[in-house]
């Protein structure tokens, strides 16, 4: 459910206010808490988080005109999801993930690839989230995606 808009204030209009109120939170969360030189815009038709050309020029590799993604945030029919780049690139941090969810939330971990679905909105671990997003500096992020994704 990828949405048409433009910027991240239409997108989060376009929602029902139940979900609104958890994106915003989930976002805070992000922007609080994810280190610096990140930037914030519309990414595949979600909140995304990304590297942007003037820290990484050469973009992503299967679209250089696109800056290199790190983060997605999205309000999906029947979830809220969180595309994490690095979770998929780094078994240490899905390891790590996996391992600290139960202390977080009751729920059972819905994760594909890089893929953290929440399908019970009352139970989203939002203390995990923001641990998650500041594990990595942009440079890391560059250095590992340069090893697992670019050739």
């Amino acid at each position: 459910m990828n949405s048409k808009a433009t910027n991240i204030e239409e997108y989060l209009d376009e929602l029902p206010e139940e979900r609104r109120i958890i994106i915003s939170k989930i976002r805070r969360i992000i922007l609080d808490n994810l280190p610096k030189w990140f930037v914030e815009q519309m990414s595949y038709g979600m909140i995304g988080y990304v590297v942007p050309h003037s820290t990484y020029p050469d973009g992503y590799h299967t679209n250089p005109e696109l800056p290199l993604p790190f983060l997605n945030l999205a309000s999906q029919k029947n979830f809220i999801s969180l595309y994490h780049m690095w979770i998929y690139a780094d078994k240490e941090l899905l390891e790590w993930f996996i391992w600290e969810y139960p202390k977080y939330s009751t729920t059972k971990l819905d994760i594909w690839k890089w893929c953290i679905r929440f399908k019970n909105i009352n139970k989203i671990p939002y203390e995990l989230i923001w641990q998650l997003v500041s594990k990595i500096t942009v440079q890391e992020w560059i250095d590992s995606y340069e090893k697992q994704f670019k050739k």
